[in-house]
């Protein structure tokens, strides 16, 4: 069932989207060569915690994930697509990181995800992460009332197949309120006009990936919760969550 939210539960969420930004702007200002992604997922906890928050992600075990999930972070690195476990890997300069925070206040919930290079980044790697913060763009921007969901996914596949390059649908958006992941299904790709009717009141998480190589590729990895690109080529994510209301798409997760 999907449930509408009214203005003041909007607003709640919006309290959990500060702190998901406060998030993401901690774990980028500390992320460094010679870090860990253990002491960013404890970073993460401190702001978490200091702000009277609880982590959406800690415990989260959805039916394909091998155990309860360890860290209220996901830390993706270079070729992880998404879910990368924040373990005591090392980050080197030039390394693409992608971080997933989920946060709740007053049992209301938001969602979202950043992406940026450790250090010195590729030219490859800045066009990557451009291109997929114009792919959110496009989503969020094509979010309307009086629209459609697959208007969503048509304004995103638009930007991120027309530079070449690969995306999923298997692990797409989700409506989140109440709960982390709640209905509707959000897909990354679409055909406008289709789909469910975006109404003020729907609230969803938008949140492409796109693969570097092209390809559509991935698969689990080893520790039952990465998934990994299957031509080893770099991935980012970005994720905002985003209300519909009568005057437009609100994003809920900026600072």
């Amino acid at each position: 069932m999907i449930e509408l939210k009214t203005a003041a539960q909007i607003e709640a969420m919006r309290a959990a989207g500060r702190v998901v930004a406060a998030v993401h702007a901690e774990v980028r200002a500390q992320a460094a060569p010679g870090v860990s992604l253990a002491e960013l997922d404890e970073l993460a906890r401190k702001v978490i915690d200091g702000a009277g928050a609880g982590s959406s992600f800690l415990g989260y075990h959805p039916r394909f994930g091998a155990t309860p999930y360890p860290g209220v972070i996901c830390t993706s690195v270079n070729e992880v697509m998404l879910h990368g476990l924040p373990t005591s890997y090392r980050l080197r300069d030039g390394d693409l990181l992608s971080v997933d925070c989920g946060a709740h206040v007053d049992g209301w919930h938001a969602d979202g995800a950043v992406s940026f290079v450790v250090g010195t980044a590729s030219v490859a790697d800045a066009a990557l992460i451009e291109t997929a913060e114009r792919t959110l763009a496009a989503g969020i921007a094509a979010a309307q009332p009086g629209g459609h969901m697959g208007d969503i996914g048509h304004a995103m596949s638009a930007v991120g197949r027309g530079a070449g390059y690969g995306m999923q649908n298997d692990f797409g958006g989700h409506g989140i309120g109440r709960a982390m992941h709640e209905e509707p299904f959000v897909p990354n790709e679409g055909r406008a006009g289709r789909g469910l009717d975006l109404r003020p009141g729907l609230v969803i998480a938008i949140e492409p990936s796109l693969l570097a190589g092209g390809r559509d590729g991935y698969h689990m990895a080893d520790d039952g919760w990465s998934l990994v690109t299957n031509d080893g080529s770099r991935s980012v994510h970005v994720e905002h969550t985003v209300a519909i209301t009568d005057d437009g798409p609100r994003i809920l997760t900026l600072p």
